[in-house]
């Protein structure tokens, strides 16, 4: 086949199939309200729920990621973690209490954690590096965005309104199973015309010192806890603060999250390419800026239609993941050892954002009220701005148009 169309057919395979990784992550977030009609879940249980699933994603995408590279195998483990992911999901919608969620969630993100190391690597070693920011964007920040925050809000509410929430649970498993499927079919372990080398280094394995020692590796980890406090403290707690806090209906309270998903969609592609023609540095310094902005706009807006404006505006932040969770680290390290940095960056970064940060959260939440958890995903964006100012730039435009301005 084609180099190039198998890149595009591997992008659509794997766009498909991150997205709906955060179709079933972010499901539990829009029944909540439904839920709880059903058995009490306090603010803190809530936020429990999100971070069990980020820790284990957090220790199945570091651990898979070093295996994946010891291996030199990704395809096999890709199909496994999307039949995985979909089924916990589906088990999901037959819990009947906070305990049976939370094995379900966290056996759901054992599952999940595998799927973006083992994409993001496949996609790499198949693109042709003009369109490496792109690629990259439009697999991690628009699929989740399209699937996740657009499709998953209206979907998920639709069905638990006609059919109830276990319903919509119970359907989760199908699009899982087709994709799984497709990626055995279709899916080369090595693209046409060979791996494409991230950099020109090459020989045995990199250790966990030598990629501590790299400090576009540290700093995209310290990014990852921060932008993921942002990220996960949002999308966790903005749904039942508009229908609980604002007194939205469901039907208004889903459409205001679909903004949040055309934000994701937009942003998630243009900013990694906007990355490559200005610098991977100035774009995170800027939008991780803007982003700062959105959970303020969610507790101050109170008319729907302006918050949801916006929400479009200023949700810029998935845009970024892309550069500090994928591009940087890939265009800091061997290819030998992508998948590894990968993980571990990931990994960091549940851990710490999406695991701590909305327990934190949902505690502060009980306290002071759910606004509290709105101000704590704005410090995680400020802090995200300050420490993006630190990078070392790696984007090729930028250091070819350096290199040639010097000679």
């Amino acid at each position: 086949m084609n180099p190039a169309r198998y890149e595009n057919r591997l992008l659509l395979i794997l766009f498909l199939s991150f997205g709906f990784v955060f179709f079933d992550r972010q499901a539990l977030s829009f029944l909540a309200p439904m839920i709880r009609e059903d058995f009490p879940l306090s603010n803190t249980q809530l936020g429990a729920l999100s971070g069990v699933l980020a820790l284990t994603w957090a220790l199945s995408g570091m651990v898979v990621g070093t295996v994946s590279d010891r291996i030199g195998k990704r395809k096999p483990l890709l199909i496994a973690a999307i039949i995985g992911f979909s089924g916990c999901s589906a088990a999901s919608g037959l819990m009947t209490g906070f305990t049976g969620l939370l094995i379900a969630r966290a056996l759901m993100g054992l599952a999940e954690g595998a799927v973006l190391p083992m994409a993001q690597s496949l996609m790499i070693e198949a693109s042709r590096p003009s369109r490496r920011g792109l690629n990259m964007g439009l697999v991690q920040g628009s699929s989740a965005g399209l699937l996740g925050g657009i499709v998953s809000p209206v979907v998920v509410v639709w069905a638990a309104g006609h059919l109830g929430w276990r319903a919509a649970f119970l359907l989760t498993i199908v699009p899982g199973l087709l994709l799984a499927a497709w990626v055995a079919r279709s899916v080369r372990e090595v693209p046409p015309g060979g791996r494409v080398e991230v950099t020109a280094e090459s020989g045995p394995g990199v250790p966990f010192g030598q990629l501590l020692r790299e400090r576009n590796i540290v700093l995209c980890m310290a990014i990852a806890a921060c932008f993921l406090t942002w990220f996960v403290v949002i999308i966790t707690f903005a749904p039942t603060y508009l229908a609980g806090a604002k007194g939205y209906s469901p039907g208004t309270m889903s459409a205001v999250m679909a903004c949040f998903g055309i934000a994701w969609v937009l942003w998630g592609f243009a900013i990694p390419a906007i990355s490559d023609r200005i610098g991977r540095r100035r774009t995170m310094i800027a939008f991780a800026a803007v982003a700062a902005l959105c959970p303020l706009a969610v507790v101050l807006v109170e008319q729907q239609l302006l918050l949801g404006v916006i929400v479009v505006l200023t949700y810029t932040g998935l845009g970024c993941f892309t550069l500090f969770m994928a591009t940087i680290p890939a265009e800091a390290v061997p290819s030998r050892a992508l998948a590894t940095a990968l993980g571990l960056v990931m990994g960091v970064g549940e851990l710490c954002g999406g695991c701590l940060a909305p327990v934190l959260a949902g505690w502060a939440s009980d306290e002071w009220g759910l606004q509290a958890a709105m101000f704590i995903a704005v410090g995680g964006a400020v802090v995200v701005v300050l420490l993006s100012f630190g990078l070392r730039e790696t984007a090729p435009l930028l250091l070819r148009q350096r290199a040639e301005a010097e000679a």
